[in-house]
């Protein structure tokens, strides 16, 4: 397994997981949210992740395991591999509280709602309570709960992003033409996660440049968590192992797929237009894998 090999493949999780980034400059220099572009982007990054692990990862993995273990074992051990990474990435959905999840929708219209509810909030203080600095007190109460909303759904998407990362590097260093379409339907998928991020920060703090950075910091547990599963696994990387590897890519980037992104897609108001970027993310993944034959 060449270094370059290993280096392209960590680049591509990089850039995957910088994608949070592109979301929170989304969110804080943009006026409005623009729900059919999400919609699509989502839906195809959906379609692009179930056709390539349906069709291309998982017959891939049960060829390999199938040549070390035998018909049965090999069809077996696919199987519960690709049934584990979906558990595996389910446990993890279910261990966050829902109001840090990640993938709770949000716009970037909430800056300017919330920042007018707490001017009229501010002042029903003031007028309730007769002094600035009672109703400031109330106002920095809010404001740190919606700090700490913004720091765990920060550490909710690096936890999401670990086993995400690992599944894009896996797939990158196994085959790098397959890696690259998968990076692109996980930096889509990474784009609604900075914008849960880095708006509540930016309500509790006034800081675009803090809601950037917590963002921003989120989205490299993705190469982090690539390389620390990749060097806890070096020493016993083989055949069976990576095909155990791959199917249970292919079990996590279903889930996602099913879970997160189409009903993502569908909150945004733009179930048709979801559907259609589904069926153009599974026609680019179909197209581009025929092309490479």
């Amino acid at each position: 397994m060449g270094t370059e090999n290993l280096f392209f493949a960590f680049s591509l999780t990089l850039f995957a997981g910088l994608a949070t980034g592109i979301g929170s400059l989304l969110a804080l220099f943009t006026k409005r949210t623009n729900t059919k572009f999400l919609s699509v982007a989502l839906g195809f990054s959906a379609g692009v992740m179930s056709y390539v692990s349906m069709i291309e990862i998982f017959p891939k993995a049960q060829e390999s395991l199938i040549g070390e273990l035998g018909n049965v074992w090999g069809s077996w051990v696919t199987v519960i591999s690709f049934f584990c990474g979906i558990l595996f990435i389910a446990l993890i959905d279910n261990l966050i509280p829902s109001i840090d999840n990640p993938h709770e929708i949000r716009k970037v219209e909430e800056i300017e709602e919330i920042e007018e509810i707490e001017e009229k909030d501010k002042n029903a203080m003031r007028k309730n309570f007769g002094s600035k600095e009672t109703a400031e007190n109330n106002t920095d109460t809010k404001n740190k709960n919606l700090l700490r909303m913004g720091i765990f759904t920060a550490i909710a998407v690096a936890i999401h992003n670990f086993p995400e990362g690992l599944a894009t590097f896996i797939a990158a260093l196994h085959d790098p033409s397959l890696g690259i379409l998968i990076t692109a339907a996980i930096a889509i998928h990474n784009i609604p996660e900075g914008i849960a991020v880095s708006i509540p920060i930016f309500y509790a703090t006034g800081s675009r440049k803090k809601a950037f950075v917590y963002s921003f910091l989120s989205g490299l547990a993705e190469p982090i968590g690539a390389m620390v599963g990749f060097l806890i696994l070096m020493p016993f990387l083989s055949e069976t192992l990576f095909g155990i590897l791959f199917a249970s890519v292919a079990g996590i980037m279903v889930f996602i797929s099913l879970d997160q992104l189409l009903p993502a897609a569908r909150e945004y108001g733009e179930h048709h237009l979801s559907i259609y970027g589904l069926v153009g993310g599974m026609m680019v993944m179909a197209l581009s894998l025929l092309l490479f034959i």
